[in-house]
């Protein structure tokens, strides 16, 4: 038996962050693609059910066609089933007037208690946490020990510093609960940790990234259950992959040797994957790097690149101890403040290049 296990779908996001409006709109619409192709690939792949863990949708105004096209794949393969708990963005209910009657192989769970569903040999329990319930949902949750059991939640694992917004769920609390797969929502990347001696937790991460904070394989997990035992493998799955690639400088390199150094870290980048580039490293003081030029050395080659000057300028201090110009005497009373070397070095720059005539953005 097969089962998918995905979360932090998050369809409808406007995703214009860093895209400009046709770019945005193009992601838009393969967010709700990748999701077609995931239950595309469970019906080739004889899955039999999928488990949603909460962030199927972005925010509380969902366009009709989304919902729409999030319902046909439900109602157009009833041999899967489909088990969606709400996550703290889910904030519609896409089964809304126009849907004649809720689809039989539609499962969804509540945040007044723990719900659970048998799909064959395996028992699926899930609740919708909140602060009202999440300090007692551990000593709520009464399982089988004789059965396979998967549990579905949707919220931060407690020891995890990323993404806030939803409520902390205590691993510790659930070990010993005869749970052999617990799976769950919100962290945006992939997470496979033992929970105890029986059971493991897992968070899928996102299906597609949709910022520089989600770089790397994004997809979903498939599991594998025989005989009473789980397998299970990430599968990477997304339309585009993000990536943020640091390119270190040094003082001598010009902009065509920063270029190809940059080139030799996009061995693993697809044409159509989103980059950002950092660059990292020192230069001298009177040495610009020309960003925009260098993005435009890669943007046509790639869906979308963007670029951070993060270098550190070099100040020979000495060269100004006698200048007697106004740089001279700009840069000995920023030397003489009480601050660290990187913030007395990006004073320098901005204030020599203002006393130039330099724009300063």
């Amino acid at each position: 038996m097969r089962i998918i296990h995905c979360a932090d779908l998050h369809l409808d996001s406007k995703m214009e962050s860093n895209l400009d409006k046709e770019q945005a709109l193009l992601r838009r619409s393969e967010l709700i693609e990748t999701y077609e192709r995931m239950v595309e690939y469970a019906h080739d792949n004889d899955v039999r059910a999928i488990l949603i863990a909460g962030d199927l949708f972005d925010k509380t105004h969902i366009r009709k066609e989304v919902k729409k096209r999030v319902v046909e794949q439900i109602v157009s393969h009833p041999e899967i089933e489909f088990y969606y708990l709400k996550g703290n963005h889910d904030r519609c209910d896409f089964m809304e007037p126009g849907i004649d009657e809720i689809p039989a192989n539609f499962h969804m769970f509540s945040d007044e208690g723990w719900t659970s569903y048998e799909c064959d040999d395996v028992v699926i329990s899930g609740m919708e946490i909140n602060s009202s319930n999440v300090s007692t949902l551990a000593q709520r949750l009464v399982l089988n020990s004789a059965a396979i059991n998967i549990v579905m939640l949707h919220g931060q694992q407690s020891d995890y510093d990323g993404k806030d917004g939803a409520e902390i769920i205590n691993t510790t609390a659930l070990k010993g609960k005869f749970i052999d797969y617990l799976a769950l929502g919100h962290i945006h990347k992939y997470i496979y940790e033992q929970l105890d001696d029986r059971g493991v937790y897992c968070y899928p991460g996102c299906l597609e990234g949709r910022g520089f904070d989600e770089t790397g394989d994004k997809g979903f997990v498939v599991l594998e259950i025989n005989d009473g035992h789980i397998e299970s493998e990430f599968i990477p799955f997304a339309k585009r992959r993000l990536h943020e690639i640091e390119v270190p400088v040094t003082a001598e390199m010009d902009i065509q040797a920063t270029v190809a150094k940059a080139k030799r870290r996009l061995d693993d980048v697809d044409p159509q994957d989103l980059i950002k580039f950092v660059l990292t490293g020192e230069r001298e003081l009177d040495d610009e790097l020309d960003i925009a030029r260098f993005v435009r050395m890669f943007e046509n080659k790639y869906f979308f690149v963007k670029c951070y000057d993060h270098t550190k300028t070099l100040v020979d201090y000495d060269s100004f101890q006698y200048d007697k110009s106004l740089k001279g005497e700009f840069v000995r009373l920023v030397q003489a403040q009480d601050m660290n070397e990187d913030e007395k070095a990006k004073i320098i720059e901005l204030g020599i290049r203002a006393i130039m005539g330099e724009d300063i953005e």
